[in-house]
């Protein structure tokens, strides 16, 4: 869950912690927990006076809504994968936002039965998508990504595989390696791909240990698969719809205008992936059935927006620590359409790895 940087009247400001999450536009509108895990501190930006167009709030200002049409699914712990059938593809596992939260996904990824104590595939035919957020916010983003693309090749060599999609902080990751300071139109202003990412999360460690295999793994993700009647993407929004009318043509799409390397092009499939919160409240179940209608499937199933935000579970006083999120699995809502499966790892809430098709 992110959202751009961009730049108004010149007003000077000091940078603190909070610009890690929240771009420098953000009219605070109510407390929520602040979780930063940060070596570096954002630069000053300046202050600009109207939002940008499509703009998507962050952590900070994101709205809590309790709805009486939604419903938290818990899982029991699943046993391991059947490593031994040839009859046909293993089982089907979907995995929430990350954010380099290393060790979490990997005691997740045992505990479902995907890998072993030394972080090694033994799920045999077993099919694992990550639903992209790989870096940012946590400690170890580049570990995750080094993980992930280890688990592809041992997965293939079982039979399996383990893939993962295009999310919003790849796009921003990408963008501050490749431009910097390279000045963008973000819609409120003058924005760099830098300053947003800082105002992110984004970790120095991280950037010093990128390298060239990282940056074309992530600029070759798809934005979205239909997987068993699932349609996966990454953010609750409609906005793919304005990349193409067929699964094939939005990967396409996205990644042409990625090689392309185009500042201003990337920064607005940025902008677009920041979107949120399109399949909740009155209309939300309709968004759904555009995209399934137009991509296919029964279900969509996404990261990006908290589920602690999506049930109305987040919320402190200033000056107190933040109530921990309570989060035991996926989030179904929409008419049942749509599953959320960002359990808010940043906000000392819960790694997501589940089994789909989900029993409701």
């Amino acid at each position: 869950m992110t959202q751009g940087a961009g730049q108004g009247p010149e007003v000077e400001r000091t940078a603190t912690l909070r610009d890690f999450r929240v771009p420098a536009y953000v009219h605070e509108t109510g407390p929520y927990p602040h979780v930063v895990h940060a070596s570096e501190t954002a630069r000053p930006v300046e202050e600009p006076v109207d939002l940008p167009e499509g703009y998507t709030p962050t952590e900070r200002d994101l709205p809590v809504i309790n709805r009486g049409d939604t419903l938290q699914v818990h899982i029991d712990p699943a046993a391991a994968p059947d490593t031994q059938s040839t009859a046909g593809p293993g089982p089907l596992y979907v995995v929430g936002d990350v954010h380099g939260y290393l060790d979490e996904l990997v005691a997740a990824l045992q505990e479902k039965g995907l890998v072993d104590d030394a972080a090694q595939w033994c799920a045999g035919t077993a099919r694992l998508w990550f639903l992209g957020d790989f870096t940012d916010r946590g400690p170890d983003g580049i570990g995750v990504i080094d993980l992930v693309m280890r688990l592809s090749a041992e997965a293939a060599a079982a039979g399996g595989y383990c893939k993962a999609l295009m999310g919003n902080h790849e796009l921003l990751l990408l963008g501050a390696k490749r431009f910097g300071d390279t000045p963008v139109n973000s819609g409120a202003g003058t924005a760099t791909f830098q300053a947003a990412w800082l105002l992110n999360g984004g970790q120095k460690s991280d950037m010093d240990r990128l390298q060239d295999h990282h940056l074309q793994w992530m600029a070759r993700l798809d934005a979205m698969e239909a997987v068993d009647g699932h349609l996966l993407v990454h953010s609750d929004t409609t906005a793919y719809l304005d990349y193409g009318r067929s699964i094939e043509e939005v990967n396409d799409t996205v990644r042409e205008t990625i090689t392309r390397n185009d500042a201003d092009e990337v920064w607005d499939v940025f902008r677009k992936f920041t979107k949120r919160f399109s399949f909740r409240d009155e209309g939300g179940a309709d968004a759904v059935r555009s995209l399934l209608d137009t991509y296919g499937g029964t279900r969509i199933v996404h990261g990006h927006s908290p589920i602690p935000y999506l049930l109305g579970e987040v919320g402190s006083e200033e000056g107190e620590d933040p109530a921990t999120p309570l989060v035991e699995g996926p989030h179904v809502y929409a008419d049942g359409l749509a599953i959320a499966m960002d359990g808010g790892v940043t906000m000392a809430g819960k790694l997501l790895v589940q089994q789909l098709p989900l029993d409701i």
